[in-house]
């Protein structure tokens, strides 16, 4: 444990310098090689730190959604590598800063949820995190808190006034998660300002219960990653660290995570396999080499070999990264059906036995069921007007022929055969009775 005044000064280093260091421990060295350093508040300390001992690191997840979506996945695959090579992940659950709203990227207050969906969206974010960590009691095992455990016992005037006097005002205003909401000229509660008071508090709890030292995010966390480094310093006077990776955004600059279809969530309840391998086998020929290191764990030199691929033979980088990261989702067995189904649909025309399916009942059919309402039903659009849109454009068809009216019926005869419906090239669904 270090005195206040030996503690290395936070420093904010700019990228060219995350890239000349040369890390000697393994961590760092993957981060740096396939591309997930930002930031860091002191690389050489962390480093020393790193080839020392096992180092615990966390991330903060609240729990909005019963599934985290691919948005999540560069910071779930931080925690992967940090335990693949020695050292402890912590999957911090919000259930108590759930309640408040981190402001960072957003334009306006997150809807509250009660106690009760909170609780069942981190059973459900469990879920994600189980097939990739490893979770037990050992030295490198995962633990999962909750920092309901803490949040939800403070005295707020004790708290305001041990742990509000490290910071102040001007130094929070001139964060991007604060400074940008104002700039907007978009509103920012009393409560959602005193999140990154909470999240600081956090880092120095989990230093306190688990011994943690790291905490990673995305680069928008870096003030409130900064804020919980410092405050860990001060209080518990022991050098603790934070790292962040870049802001990951595709090629034509849309957000990572989403879709034409919505998010692309982790959990096979929410998305099928078959459609998070879609998404990855749809990947832009120019993220193809960058999502490679990033979302799988294939060897450095294969990715830069799959990646050099030109013309149609790209598309076996896609289907190598489609199958790598589908595997680690959901299981090899389903990466290797959605692959056989793709090729059956779209090398051959056929259905396909892993499409996305939905079953309809008779009363739901009755004497028939407008087309709009199938597609709307089956998730390949988002509501009827989408789907009148989609039909006049030409993109709908039904049993692989076009659909060029949206006032057209299918009756319960037909879909007793089993119905295909496509949304362009690339999006099929299969309609059946019950």
């Amino acid at each position: 444990m270090k005195s206040p005044s030996a503690l290395t000064p936070i420093q904010n280093r700019t990228e060219s310098d995350q890239m000349t260091y040369k890390p000697k421990s393994e961590f760092l060295h993957i981060m740096q090689s396939r591309g997930f350093m930002s930031d860091c508040t002191d690389l050489e300390g962390l480093d020393e730190a790193l080839i020392a001992g096992v180092v615990p690191g966390y991330i903060g997840f609240d729990a909005t959604a019963d599934s985290l979506h691919v948005g999540s996945l560069i910071q779930i695959m931080m925690l992967r590598w940090l335990q693949k090579t020695g050292h402890k992940p912590i999957t911090l659950m919000g259930g108590g800063t759930t309640k408040i709203g981190d402001p960072s990227g957003k334009d306006e207050s997150r809807p509250q949820l009660t106690t009760e969906k909170i609780n069942e969206n981190i059973a459900g974010i469990r879920k994600v995190f189980s097939k990739y960590l490893e979770f037990g009691d050992g030295e490198t095992d995962a633990v999962q808190p909750n920092n309901a455990d803490w949040l939800e016992q403070l005295n707020y005037i004790d708290f305001l006034r041990d742990y509000g006097r490290h910071f102040t005002i001007n130094r929070m205003l001139s964060f991007d998660s604060v400074k940008l909401r104002l700039d907007r000229e978009q509103p920012l509660t009393f409560l959602e300002f005193n999140y990154m008071l909470l999240q600081a508090y956090d880092f120095m709890e989990l230093n306190n219960r688990f011994g943690c030292m790291l905490q990673l995010g995305g680069s928008d966390q870096w003030g409130n990653i900064v804020n919980g480094v410092d405050l860990t310093r001060r209080i518990n006077r022991t050098s603790v660290f934070g790292l962040t990776t870049p802001l990951l955004t595709k090629a034509d600059g849309s957000k990572m995570g989403k879709s034409a279809a919505g998010a692309i969530w982790l959990n096979e309840d929410r998305l099928s396999a078959y459609e998070f391998w879609q998404f990855w086998r749809n990947t832009l020929d120019a993220d193809v080499g960058k999502f490679l290191k990033l979302f799988t764990e294939l060897p450095l030199d294969e990715c830069e070999r799959l990646a050099a691929l030109e013309g149609a033979e790209i598309n076996d980088a896609k289907i190598a990264l489609a199958n790598a990261a589908t595997a680690m989702a959901h299981g090899e067995a389903a990466a290797q059906a959605a692959e056989a189904t793709a090729r059956e649909v779209f090398e051959k025309g056929g259905v396909g036995d892993d499409l996305p399916t939905i079953t309809l009942s008779s009363e739901d059919i009755g004497d028939g069921i407008s087309l709009v309402q199938l597609f709307v039903k089956s998730g390949l659009s988002k509501s009827g007007k989408d789907a009148k849109r989609l039909i006049a454009e030409g993109g709908a068809k039904l049993n692989d022929e076009a659909v060029k009216e949206s006032g057209r019926m299918v009756s319960a005869i037909e879909i007793a055969a089993t119905i295909k419906l496509s949304a362009g090239k690339k999006r099929h669904a299969l309609v059946k009775i019950d």
